[in-house]
C-alpha cells in the first residue's frame, strides 16, 4: 500500500486531494504538522510520497512550497487540483441559531468573509487547520461553537453540517503536487501521458534576458501555464524563477530544454507529468 504524507490531519483539504489522486486503489496518510515536517519525512523515508499544494486561485503561490521543493530531492510526478469549499458544522442537534462561536483557519476564515458578516454574533476564533478545528469541538463536545471546515472533516468527526458551501467566491481551486523521492521516481512516471512540467533557473540581471527564454518556449510551441520569480538571497538583482509549461509533444519540450538551458543558470527540471484533468472539479 501507498504511504502519502499530508500536511495536516486526518479530514483535512490535502488528505482529500491525496484520496482523490489514487481514487482507484487504498492508500495510508501520514499526517504532517508542517509542509517543513512532511519534506523532512521524505527525505528521511525515501518510499514515503508527499501530497503538497503548491497554489490556489484565491491566496496565490505557496512560495514557502517553492522553496522546500527546490532544496529536497523530491521530485514531482503528478498534480491534483481541488475545489475548496467550506462547509458550517458543528455537534449534532444544534441549529445555527444556537451557535456563539465558529473556529477554523484564518484563511478558511477569511475566505467565508461573506457568512461571517451575515452573522455578526458569532465570535470568531483562529486555529491552526480546518480539520483539527472540527475534531477539537468533536474530542471537547463543545456545545454552541461550529467549525468551518471540509465536509469530509465534518463527517470524519461527526459533525452535523448546518451550512453548505459558505465561501464567498466558489471558483476556490487549489493545485497540489504529488510527490516522490528522485530514486522513485521514474517508477511512477507515465511516459504516453506526460504533457506538463516544472522547470527551476536562474537568470541574470541583463537586460531581456527572460524575455529569451520565453521566445525560445515560443517557438518550440511549449505553452507557458506559470511563472514565478523570487530574489535570490545575497546575491542583488538576481531572480530565481519557477515555471510551468505544457507541450503536446515531449520531443519539442526535450528541444527546448536544449535550447533554453545555455540561457540560463541552475538549470533544472523538478517533474515531467500528466496536467490534471479531472472531470470532478
Amino acid at each position: 500500500m501507498k504511504r502519502v504524507a499530508i500536511q495536516g490531519i486526518a479530514g483535512c483539504f490535502h488528505e482529500t486531494a491525496a484520496r482523490r489522486y489514487f481514487r482507484d486503489e487504498a492508500i495510508e496518510v501520514v499526517p504532517c504538522r508542517s509542509f517543513g515536517e512532511l519534506f523532512a519525512r521524505m527525505a528521511g523515508d525515501p518510499a514515503l510520497l508527499g501530497i503538497a499544494a503548491i497554489e490556489n486561485t484565491i491566496a496565490g503561490s505557496l512560495l514557502p512550497n517553492h522553496e522546500l521543493l527546490r532544496q529536497s530531492r523530491a521530485r514531482i510526478v503528478g498534480e491534483q487540483k481541488l475545489r475548496i469549499s467550506h462547509v458550517a458544522a458543528a455537534l449534532p442537534g444544534q441549529g445555527l441559531d444556537a451557535v456563539s462561536e465558529v473556529r477554523s483557519h484564518p484563511i478558511a476564515l477569511m475566505q467565508c468573509g461573506d457568512f461571517l458578516k451575515a452573522h455578526p454574533a458569532l465570535k470568531v476564533v483562529e486555529r491552526d487547520d480546518t480539520a483539527g478545528s472540527a475534531r477539537e469541538i468533536a474530542e471537547s463536545r463543545l456545545c454552541g461553537t461550529a467549525a468551518i471546515c471540509g465536509a469530509d472533516a465534518a463527517e470524519l468527526y461527526g459533525l452535523e453540517i448546518l451550512e453548505r458551501e459558505i465561501e464567498t467566491t466558489k471558483h476556490n481551486f487549489t493545485r497540489f503536487l504529488l510527490l516522490a523521492d528522485e530514486s522513485r521516481a521514474e517508477a511512477f512516471s507515465e511516459p504516453e501521458r506526460i504533457d506538463k512540467a516544472s522547470l527551476l533557473f536562474t537568470l541574470p540581471h541583463t537586460q531581456g534576458s527572460l524575455s529569451k527564454v520565453l521566445t525560445v518556449l515560443s517557438f518550440y510551441d511549449i505553452n507557458l501555464t506559470k511563472i514565478q520569480s523570487l530574489p535570490i538571497v545575497g546575491r542583488e538583482w538576481e531572480y530565481r524563477f519557477y515555471a510551468d509549461v505544457t507541450f503536446g509533444r515531449r520531443r519539442r519540450f526535450r528541444q527546448a530544454v536544449g535550447a533554453v538551458r545555455p540561457l540560463t543558470s541552475g538549470f533544472r527540471i523538478l517533474g515531467e507529468y500528466a496536467e490534471c484533468t479531472d472531470p470532478a472539479l
